[in-house]
């Protein structure tokens, strides 16, 4: 579809600053040429635009801001499963020779974030992890990595998460296991932090094998989660509680401290994603492209066309330039959420992330969810590419470069999307250019 408009210069100069956020310096300028022309305004919106899915070979996640515990099943993207790994280090060596052992309880603190159904009861397991968290290779862990941890649970508690109502969880861990680190400090076997991570490599929080409900975020900062050991001391006619806490090991470089992000069963087109260069098109997947934050499923976003505009005939500049990419009906609601922005990312012709799209290398390019008629659920992404598409066009050579689509904080998350692609029948992803062309020589 193609609309053409006949407009004085300065109705053009007016359209630029009306746009200024999606346009660069050059852009401005090329406005100012066009002061002394006649133009044509084009609004163009059948430019191709190639919509597919691919998935990072894994997620860096040791810079995670919170813990993420929990399993649900997603009739799209599997079996979604969230464990978190940490080490721990206490606050003090010493204990009274005359204390007593009283327990030991595991603090969580809620962070505020959760995914899918909080009304379903949710499970969690406390292992002890085998070896010390260290990543297997360089500075980083990954949401697939492994670790070992003893059999037996350390504790377990059933629980209704209630994320934005409640501060707190607080599991009672086996006393077995609570004696020891007791006796450890008491008896001074333990005095430093290296003796005390030789012992206690850390611990790792598991979601029940049948669970069915959400996954949760806790907050692994310093007095938020930890263990405590409380114990007492006799004094004169009573006894004096007092405790030891045992909190994430933020401070080592890289920290111990991580969160599996696993899916199982998914269907079968994201089944085919099995290497980080493959491409799933959106004509292969029923018209649908996905993101799972996470696992790392991204939508991946191709303008092959692009330079196509230089078929029209006549000088030219792009004044505007905005993706539409729409959610597909029936795939979310309360409970599987869809957050207000995403992220856009740049990757090169192997998937590699190369870094975050930026207007005029500093303001970060976001896709903002247009609300506007939700009563009728017609919402989508609108994503300003002005500067992207205009780089495009006059780059000398045919550009292999695309964009990704993730939600922001994508390495702390495990929100999903599926988006309409191409062949749809409701919307396909559209770009909207507002296209001028002048002619210098016409007075």
């Amino acid at each position: 579809m193609e609309r053409t408009f006949w407009l004085i210069s300065l109705l053009v100069l007016s359209l630029v600053s009306c746009d200024e956020e999606n346009l660069n310096e050059s852009d401005f300028l090329a406005g100012a040429d066009l002061t002394d022309s006649n133009i044509k305004v084009v609004l163009i919106d059948t430019l191709t635009v190639e919509v597919s899915t691919m998935k990072l070979d894994s997620v860096a996640i040791s810079q995670s801001t919170r813990m993420l515990v929990g399993k649900y099943v997603d009739s799209i993207f599997g079996t979604v499963k969230a464990s978190s790994h940490l080490g721990l280090i206490p606050s003090s060596y010493a204990i009274d020779v005359e204390a007593e052992y009283d327990s030991i309880v595991l603090h969580l603190n809620f962070d505020g974030y959760y995914y899918n159904d909080t009304t379903i009861t949710n499970t969690i397991q406390v292992k002890r992890v085998l070896k010390t968290l260290r990543p297997q290779e360089g500075d980083e862990f990954y949401n697939t990595s492994i670790v070992e941890y003893h059999e037996g649970d350390l504790g377990i508690f059933s629980y209704q998460p209630r994320p934005l109502e409640t501060d707190t969880l607080q599991l009672k861990l086996d006393d077995e296991f609570g004696v020891e680190v007791f006796q450890k400090l008491q008896e001074k076997l333990i005095t430093n932090a290296d003796e005390f991570v030789d012992f206690f490599k850390g611990i790792a929080l598991l979601p029940g094998e049948e669970d069915n409900g959400a996954v949760i975020g806790f907050s692994k900062e310093a007095g938020a989660s930890f263990i405590r050991l409380y114990y007492s001391v006799p004094e004169e006619n009573e006894q004096n509680q007092d405790y030891i806490d045992f909190s994430p090991n933020l401070f080592e470089i890289p920290a111990p401290f991580f969160n599996q992000i696993l899916a199982d069963n998914p269907i079968a087109p994201l089944q085919t994603l099995i290497d980080q260069e493959i491409n799933l098109n959106s004509l292969e997947a029923d018209g649908l492209s996905f993101i799972q934050s996470g696992l790392g499923i991204v939508n991946r976003l191709q303008f092959p066309h692009i330079k196509s505009l230089f078929d029209i005939q006549g000088q030219g500049t792009i004044m505007g330039a905005v993706l539409k990419i729409k959610p597909k009906n029936g795939t979310y609601d309360d409970k599987l959420i869809l957050r207000d922005e995403l992220s856009v990312y740049k990757v090169n012709r192997n998937n590699e992330v190369t870094g975050q799209l930026l207007v005029d290398e500093i303001f970060p390019v976001t896709g903002v969810l247009n609300r506007t008629e939700e009563e009728f659920n017609d919402i989508y992404y609108e994503i300003p590419l002005t500067s992207y598409m205009e780089k495009l066009l006059l780059t000398e050579f045919e550009s292999d470069d695309a964009l990704i689509l993730l939600p922001e904080n994508f390495n702390s998350t495990v929100d999903r999307f599926v988006l309409n692609g191409a062949g749809t029948s409701d919307f396909n992803t559209e770009l909207e250019l507002i296209y001028a062309i002048y002619d210098e020589d016409n007075d």
